[in-house]
C-alpha cells in the first residue's frame, strides 16, 4: 500500500499541471458526469438559466482574486453585490431613464468603499478580514437605508438588455468573457499587472525594489469593488424582483472559484481566467446537485467541500510529501533484518 501511494504521489508531483488545466479538465469531467447522472442538470433549458448567474460569479470572482493576490481576502462581496442591486432597482423606482444616474451612483459607492478599504489595509495595517467584515456591516446598513429591505422591480430597458446576446452569446457571458480577458491582459501582460503580483507576492521584496506597495494594495480594493458592483448590475437585471439582500450567497462561492483556480491564498501567483473556469465550475455543480433533489441546504456544504477539495490540490506541498514518502521507503528498505534464530 506505501509503494502505491508513493507512486500516486510521484506521479502528481512530476505532472504539475498547471492550476488552469486542472480547472478546465475538472469542469468538463463534471460536466460529462452530470450528463449521464443528472441529464436534465445539462439540458439547454438547465444550461441557459445557469449561464447568466455563473457570469455573475465570474465576474465577482475575478474581483475576490484581485484581493487574494495581494495577500488578503474580501468579505464586503455580499454587501457590495447588493448595495449595487438595490440601487439600481430602487433608484430609478421603474424610470428607465434614471438608470444613467443609478450607474453613476452604483460604482461611486464602489470607488469609494474599495478607497476606503484599501486605506484602512495597506496604511493603517487592519488585516483584511477585519476591514472588509466592517465595510460589509456599513455598505449594509446603507443598503437597509435606500432601501428598508424592501423588494423592488427591475426596469425594463435592464432587463432587456440582461436577457439579450452579443453575436449569439448572452450578453452576461458576452460582459464576463471581455471583463475576464481585460483583467487577465492588464495582470499578466503589462508592467503594472507584474508589479502587481510582486507586489502581492513579497511586499518587503517589491518595497525594497522601490514600488509603491500602497497604490497596488489600494488598487486591488477599488478594482475588486467595481467588479462586484458590474456584477450586482447585470444581477439586477436578470433577477426581476431581486431581494435586498440578494448577493447574501456571493461570499463562499467566489472564495471557492478562486481556490479551484489555483490562486493562491498567501498571494502573488493567480489567475483570473482559471478563476472564471471555477465559477462555471461552482454554478454547475450547484445545479447537478440541486437538480438531484437534494434539500438546497446541501448546497453550501457542496460548495465547502468544493473549497477544501481545492486547498488541498494547491496548497499541500505534494513534492515534500512525495520525498518524505521515498526517504521512509529508502529507510525502511535499507533496515537490516533481524534474525530470530537462538544462539
Amino acid at each position: 500500500m506505501e509503494r502505491v501511494v508513493q507512486r500516486l504521489t510521484a506521479i502528481w508531483a512530476d505532472w504539475a499541471w498547471p492550476a488552469s488545466a486542472v480547472i478546465v479538465v475538472g469542469t468538463v469531467l463534471l460536466f460529462a458526469i452530470s450528463a449521464i447522472v443528472e441529464p436534465q442538470s445539462t439540458s439547454q433549458g438547465a444550461i441557459n438559466g445557469m449561464l447568466p448567474f455563473a457570469a455573475v460569479l465570474a465576474i465577482a470572482a475575478v474581483g475576490q482574486t484581485l484581493v487574494i493576490q495581494q495577500g488578503g481576502i474580501d468579505l464586503s462581496v455580499p454587501g457590495m453585490i447588493s448595495l449595487t442591486v438595490v440601487i439600481m432597482t430602487h433608484h430609478p423606482a421603474g424610470d428607465s431613464s434614471k438608470l444613467p444616474e443609478a450607474l453613476l451612483l452604483a460604482y461611486g459607492c464602489a470607488i469609494v468603499a474599495g478607497l476606503i478599504a484599501g486605506t484602512i489595509v495597506s496604511r493603517i495595517g487592519i488585516t483584511a478580514i477585519v476591514t472588509t467584515l466592517g465595510m460589509n456591516a456599513l455598505l449594509y446598513g446603507v443598503n437597509l437605508q435606500v432601501s428598508n429591505g424592501t423588494t423592488a422591480t427591475t426596469t425594463t430597458t435592464l432587463q432587456e438588455f440582461v436577457s439579450g446576446s452579443v453575436l449569439g452569446i448572452k450578453t452576461p457571458v458576452a460582459i464576463a468573457i471581455a471583463i475576464t480577458l481585460v483583467v487577465a491582459l492588464i495582470v499578466k501582460r503589462t508592467v503594472i499587472g507584474r508589479r502587481f503580483e510582486a507586489v502581492g507576492a513579497s511586499p518587503r521584496a517589491a518595497r525594497a525594489a522601490g514600488l509603491e506597495i500602497t497604490r497596488y494594495q489600494i488598487g486591488a480594493y477599488v478594482g475588486a469593488n467595481l467588479l462586484y458592483c458590474s456584477a450586482g448590475v447585470l444581477l439586477a437585471g436578470i433577477v426581476q424582483s431581486p431581494s435586498a439582500f440578494q448577493g447574501d450567497t456571493y461570499l463562499l462561492p467566489t472564495v471557492a472559484a478562486v481556490v479551484l483556480g489555483g490562486t493562491s491564498l498567501l498571494g502573488g501567483r493567480g489567475s483570473v481566467i482559471a478563476t472564471a473556469v471555477g465559477a462555471l465550475f461552482i454554478s454547475q455543480l450547484d445545479q447537478f446537485v440541486l437538480t438531484s433533489g437534494v434539500k438546497s441546504a446541501v448546497q453550501y456544504l457542496v460548495q465547502a467541500g468544493a473549497l477544501a477539495i481545492g486547498i488541498a490540490i494547491y496548497s499541500v506541498p505534494w513534492g515534500r510529501l512525495k520525498e518524505r514518502l521515498r526517504s521512509n521507503g529508502r529507510e525502511g528498505g535499507s533496515r537490516p533484518a533481524t534474525s530470530t534464530a537462538p544462539t
